[in-house]
């Protein structure tokens, strides 16, 4: 999955929103708010996903090259994963769906741009 694959993907999920708040070379993807994945265009072969803290466990073991604890970020929590095409692509999905469906569950940040606040 490349940089361009894997913006559409997230651009897609419902109420996603894009932004560099740390930099022109990292963007992050956000839902209501929080962010689920964030990229460093700088080294594009690889990101970072939120996920579950005992399936991360599972993942890194499984996959030791390509899932390791997130890069600058909780490692209880977050993953970097590898864009280097070891995973598929169906594998990437997976784990960029899971990260967005967690960080929803934990409820909005702040209202959606998408929804008007009365």
């Amino acid at each position: 999955m490349n940089p361009e694959e894997l913006r559409a993907f997230c651009l897609a999920l419902e109420d996603t929103t894009e932004d560099f708040p740390f930099g022109p070379e990292n963007l992050v993807f956000r839902i209501r708010g929080k962010i689920y994945l964030i990229i460093d265009l700088d080294q594009p072969d690889q990101c970072n996903v939120k996920c579950n803290p005992e399936k991360a466990i599972h993942l890194r073991a499984d996959y030791p090259e390509d899932v390791l604890p997130g890069y600058h970020m909780n490692k209880k929590h977050w993953n970097t994963i590898s864009l280097n095409g070891r995973l598929s692509k169906p594998q990437i999905e997976d784990m960029i769906m899971e990260s967005y469906q967690l960080v929803l569950a934990s409820g909005p940040a702040r209202p959606s741009k998408k929804r008007s606040v009365k």
